[in-house]
């Protein structure tokens, strides 16, 4: 294949020029030592594309907004409140069950031809119906009600007029805020027929997820939940994402701690009864690398290989973990 030049379309089809599409992935992978992106790729791909966008979905005036549902901005600063009250984890297990509610109307309408704007305006209703205020919308200018991230999309995938296909994997992440508090859990849905590399790869994902929230135990450390992930993931022939990590949650949709899902000795800090944080590990067949798209928010993995996450919301307790973000009726499975 003859050699792309800056301004030439794009390999991938994606009508940009080369340069402002896939020029800095290609080059990062010739610092690596690795074949570029140029060279033809495998039968079937289809790189994701961006898609034009809905307007805003409104709210309706009785629904309580968190604090940066007008400017885009969190008014207070990132807060270091570890441990939550009896009282805080319970309005969290409640915000807790109406996301999953909320996550469960999306994957019941996800199918080949439906558009991921769709998928948005179903979860955003859902939402609105449970008295809550969709946590996304607005949070530092993000433009939609949930994220829907697409093959080789990491996270922060803006749901478009993109309709999903056969063979597709995506990623729902949905997050209400109610009761002044945020309710988070994600989940990676098969679209159709899809590839057995790509079914291994979403189960290896849940997999990892179950394996982090495994290794929580009270005197235990964060970096217990990084290394159970990633060590699972390797040996399945698969990479861990560096770049994006879990977070705590409860009146902020992101606090203390941050929560990495490989394994850092530096991650020290004690797990203490009382915390809730998220644990998301999102998991790739390819390298861990990602780039962002033009839009600041779309995260895909740096070759392009698909990518898949799966996230709970827990609370550490006096006897292990609680999920909070389980289906309804599903029995904890660390009870101890």
């Amino acid at each position: 294949m003859a050699k792309l030049g800056p301004n030439d379309p794009c390999w991938c089809g994606s009508d940009k020029k080369y340069k402002r599409c896939h020029f800095a992935r290609d080059q990062l992978r010739i610092l690596q030592g690795q074949a570029t992106e140029q060279t033809p790729p495998p039968p079937g791909f289809r790189a994701v594309k961006p898609h034009a966008l809905s307007p805003r979905r409104a709210v309706p005036e009785h629904i309580v907004r968190p604090d940066y549902a007008l400017t885009g901005r969190p008014a207070n600063p990132r807060s270091r409140q570890l441990l939550k009250t009896p009282e805080q984890i319970e309005r969290l297990r409640r915000a807790c069950k109406l996301a999953r509610e909320a996550l469960e109307v999306a994957k019941a309408a996800i199918g080949p031809g439906v558009t991921t704007d769709e998928i948005d305006r179903l979860t955003h209703e859902a939402y609105i119906a449970r008295g809550g205020y969709p946590s996304t919308l607005n949070y530092h200018g993000y433009p939609k009600s949930l994220c829907t991230s697409v093959n080789e999309v990491i996270c922060h995938g803006i749901p478009d007029l993109r309709p999903l296909e056969d063979g597709d994997i995506v990623n729902l992440d949905v997050t209400i805020y109610i009761d002044g508090v945020h309710g988070d859990l994600s989940e990676t849905v098969l679209v159709g027929t899809v590839d057995q590399a790509s079914r291994d790869l979403v189960t290896t994902t849940y997999e990892c997820m179950m394996r982090g929230i495994g290794a929580v135990k009270p005197g235990g450390m964060i970096r217990d939940i990084g290394k159970a992930i990633q060590e699972h993931a390797e040996s399945r022939g698969f990479s861990v994402v560096k770049a994006f990590v879990g977070h705590g949650i409860g009146e902020q949709f992101h606090m203390d701690p941050q929560v990495p899902h490989y394994f850092d000795a530096t991650q020290t800090r004690e797990l203490v009864p009382g915390m809730v944080f998220t644990i998301e590990p999102m998991i790739n067949q390819g390298t861990w690398k990602h780039v962002t798209w033009e839009d600041q928010w779309t995260a895909v993995t740096a070759d392009l290989k698909r990518s898949a996450q799966f996230e709970h919301t827990i609370a550490v307790t006096e006897r292990g973990v609680e999920i909070l973000s389980l289906p309804e009726g599903m029995a904890q499975p660390f009870a101890h």
